[in-house]
């Protein structure tokens, strides 16, 4: 038996399909004897390992490690098994071992890593594995050789999603649990219908694991499998978990077509320089379609930084963008990556500025706002930090609350930053998120959106953001007071 485990990454109501292990069990069904465990849905994942352990053949533990609260998570239950298994490898995949296969192989725990897409690389390691432990042909795998040094093997090729089995939802334990409640529906499901980025923004880490390569679903199987999961499931929306959902018009239109008899609301990713392209008709058509919502990284109120990024867009795009959509009723998503590390202090400004403008074309628009962190990249890290930053060598370093901090954003502690200019972004992030509290929060109750608006509007006015801390309270309160949604 192979054991899928995808540690605990997110609070209950915020459970989502656990796809990459359910990407790694499509290609295994039929084929091979496995279980899934995900952290996210199962109380005590440790003693569900135990058990699989005890009851069955377990020849592999797999698991599945994004950066952050899923990388710490993983650190304790490798280590507990590691400790009482000692014959059964261990080989991690996803984002975290993908960026930082060395941190992860330092682990006594990790054996393998498999880097980027995982289907095939996966399958390859397993005949491998069971016959002549010849591993150097794997392409896109990272191991030990006999002397503990490091083999990264060459990159795999990114295969198309038409390529593979579809997803065996039904071997969840209990799918129902991952369909959950949101701004879209109340029965909302996750769904990927790309892998990659044509695109190679250098403060991206999408871009060192895809290489600037994407590779589309087929309209017709996108619509189908959701057509399965509305019979199955009954779902009525859908968050698709592309980091580009819109390729071009063209791909775009057929796929609205597919998706519009189906009459789910939806949210995704998009450029804004791709959908700013498309023409009106494909607007109206995107919204008859479910468009409800679309993700779009602006990055930056400033084009010098942009161009920096390599982003390939400019700040009168994206106001552009916010001002056109806004007549066909999809709300714009608009995301910020603050800091620019050779003049940190004029980009925020110049981005705190830009992001009202934004506000005056459309108030409708939401606004995330990020500090920079950077990950490895094969094109040199945006600002050109190499020589600045030193990344930790180990998964339990990088679990430190030093690491966890910078992984999450929360407090990025980078030397390009000056503490009064991180305050400012901070601050200015708390008053227009006060100021329009996101539809996305369900549980906010309208008292407490009605309290956060009036105590943040006349900061907002005036563009006096320093010591929120009425702000910071009344977030406390409203939170403490809300309603919460079912924890299983």
């Amino acid at each position: 038996m192979i054991i899928l485990l995808h540690p605990r990454s997110t609070k209950p109501k915020n459970r989502r399909f656990p796809l990459a292990v359910l990407s790694l069990a499509a290609v295994l069904d039929g084929k091979e004897d496995y279980a899934i465990v995900d952290g996210n849905a199962d109380p005590d994942p440790q003693a569900t390992l135990d058990r699989l352990v005890q009851t069955g053949n377990v020849s592999l533990l797999a698991v599945s490690v994004m950066p952050g609260p899923q990388m710490v998570a993983a650190i304790p239950l490798c280590r507990h098994f590691r400790l009482k298994y000692k014959s059964i490898p261990i080989v991690w995949g996803g984002y975290f071992a993908s960026l930082y296969p060395d941190a992860a192989l330092n682990a006594r725990y990790v054996d393998f890593v498999v880097r980027g897409q995982g289907e095939e690389t996966f399958l390859e390691f397993l005949e491998q594995l069971r016959t002549t432990r010849k591993f150097a042909g794997v392409k896109g795998l990272s191991y030990k050789d006999d002397f503990g040094l490091h083999v990264h093997n060459t990159e795999r090729p990114l295969r198309s999603p038409n390529d593979f089995p579809w997803l065996p939802y039904h071997k969840l334990l209990n799918a129902e649990k991952y369909i959950v409640p949101t701004f879209l529906g109340r029965r909302t499901v996750v769904h990927q219908a790309s892998i990659g980025c044509p695109f190679r923004c250098t403060f991206c880490g999408v871009v060192p694991i895809y290489q600037g390569r994407q590779r589309t679903e087929a309209p017709e199987r996108t619509t189908a499998v959701l057509k399965h999961l509305q019979r199955r499931y009954n779902i009525d929306s859908v968050q698709f978990y592309d980091n580009n959902f819109f390729l071009n018009e063209r791909h775009s239109v057929e796929l609205a077509k597919c998706l519009e008899p189906l009459n789910l609301k939806w949210w995704c990713e998009g450029r804004i320089d791709t959908v700013l392209r498309y023409s009106d008709e494909t607007f109206r058509l995107l919204k008859r379609a479910g468009a409800a919502m679309i993700f779009f990284g602006a990055e930056s109120g400033s084009d010098w930084v942009l161009e920096e990024m390599n982003k390939r867009i400019t700040t009168s795009q994206t106001l552009q963008l916010a001002e056109r959509i806004r007549r066909f009723g999809i709300v714009p998503e608009f995301s910020f990556v603050v800091g620019n590390p050779k003049d940190p202090q004029r980009d925020t400004h110049e981005t705190i500025q830009f992001i009202r403008r934004i506000k005056r074309v459309n108030p409708d628009a939401e606004i995330i706002v990020q500090h920079y962190i950077p990950t490895p990249h094969p094109d040199g890290m945006y600002g050109e930090v190499e020589a600045k930053i030193e990344f930790p060598r180990t998964p339990e370093e990088w679990a430190t609350e030093r690491w966890y901090n910078f992984t999450t954003r929360h407090d990025p502690n980078v030397a390009w930053l000056p503490k009064k200019v991180k305050r400012r972004i901070d601050n200015f992030d708390l008053v227009v998120n006060s100021r329009w509290p996101t539809v996305q929060d369900i549980q906010l109750p309208a008292w407490g959106r009605a309290l956060l608006q009036c105590l943040s509007s006349w900061r907002y006015r005036l563009g006096f953001y320093a010591y929120p801390c009425e702000l910071a309270w009344a977030q406390r309160f409203v939170s403490l007071r809300k309603p919460r949604l079912e924890s299983i």
